[in-house]
């Protein structure tokens, strides 16, 4: 993990210290950058570019991300957010969403849009943490959900017997 000489988590980070921290790779890994990071939120950037896989058959003549990779954008987002609240890096180790609630897709995103994916830290205790994911565009919320994860022994057991992480 990059830190600064006091500690705290030097940005932005790249996409080298990114798959450090997950282990998801190309074609999945849907972060670019993180830019922001507080104990309670964390910001990163994905560009959507009309190179993506993805955009073959969604929809030919009519690219738009799939409303699924957006909640995967904001979960990875979410994983980010865990290891550097942390202070630990999941590395080979899953980060498994297990529940995703009130999610609404609100426009159509499409190549060119730089998405801006913003974390928010609701509940992080033990195993389970429970997130609110948004996406951004040119600053408008294109989507949005509430999601929980399961956090690898590897991220919990490197924060203590219980994983405990109190929000506030």
């Amino acid at each position: 993990m990059t830190t600064a000489a006091d500690g705290a988590v030097k940005l932005p980070l790249d996409v080298v210290a990114i798959q450090r921290m997950l282990p998801h790779r190309y074609p999945f890994l849907l972060v670019d950058r993180v830019v922001e990071y507080s104990g309670e939120s964390c910001v990163a950037i994905k560009n959507v570019t009309i190179n993506e896989p993805f955009f073959i058959g969604h929809f030919p003549g009519h690219p738009v991300m799939p409303g699924v990779l957006l909640l995967e954008a904001m979960a990875q987002t979410s994983g980010l957010h865990a290891c550097l609240r942390l202070g630990a890096q999941a590395g080979e180790q899953a980060i498994y969403l297990v529940t995703i609630d009130r999610a609404k897709f609100r426009r159509p995103v499409v190549p060119g849009d730089q998405l801006q994916l913003c974390s928010t830290l609701l509940r992080g205790r033990g195993k389970i943490w429970k997130f609110r994911g948004q996406v951004k565009v040119d600053g408008q919320v294109v989507a949005e959900a509430e999601y929980m994860a399961t956090l690898p022994k590897v991220l919990v057991s490197d924060a203590g017997s219980d994983g405990e992480a109190e929000v506030g």
